[in-house]
């Protein structure tokens, strides 16, 4: 059953700290590392058409729905680097920074607004199948700049994004599949 435009959204928004750098060359002023304060906002909406929960007038309580979203925003990809898995700068981190591996946030590619709203959208959609399994993410936002965001709402959002066991489609708090400290 599809979710209907009458159906209610939970809604959260969170803002976080980042850096990146795009390689490709399509982005010239995005080569030399910088970075932005992006706020992220998510629709969640439950699975199958449902009412409100007689005894709480709630679709579902708030914090524990976002609680573990919140959670990996606020501690893992606040702050964090974002970096493609083609960088030569991860050639850097590993050998002289090898105590920042956990601090990269490695996508497929360029760590464009786009790639990453796939990654977070399944990275999500992992945290509600574990933990919400009633819920779906319907919609996610990264508002990069004032003047420009990026949506993703579609539920085919893995076809973005390559096939395999990737931290965006694990439940935990990883950003990469770098090789643990040693």
């Amino acid at each position: 059953m599809s979710v209907e435009d009458d159906d209610f959204r939970l809604r959260f928004s969170r803002r976080y700290s980042m850096g990146h750098r795009l390689i490709s060359g399509e982005a010239p002023n995005c080569r030399v590392p910088h970075g932005h304060d992006e706020i992220i906002t998510v629709d969640i909406v439950a699975q199958e058409r449902s009412r409100l929960d007689p005894e709480t007038n709630m679709l579902a309580e708030f914090d524990r729905v976002k609680r573990r979203w919140f959670r990996w925003i606020d501690g893992v990809v606040d702050h964090s680097f974002h970096i493609s898995d083609r960088d030569p700068l991860l050639g850097f981190f590993r050998e002289h920074e090898p105590d920042l591996l956990d601090r990269l946030l490695v996508t497929p590619g360029d760590p464009t607004t786009e790639i990453r709203a796939a990654c977070f959208k399944a990275k999500l959609s992992a945290f509600l199948a574990q933990d919400e399994p009633d819920f779906r993410c319907d919609r996610l936002l990264i508002q990069e700049t004032p003047a420009n965001a990026v949506e993703v709402r579609t539920s085919d959002f893995a076809r973005y994004l390559p096939d395999g066991d990737y931290w965006w489609l694990r439940a935990d708090p990883s950003i990469n599949d770098l090789s643990p400290k040693t």
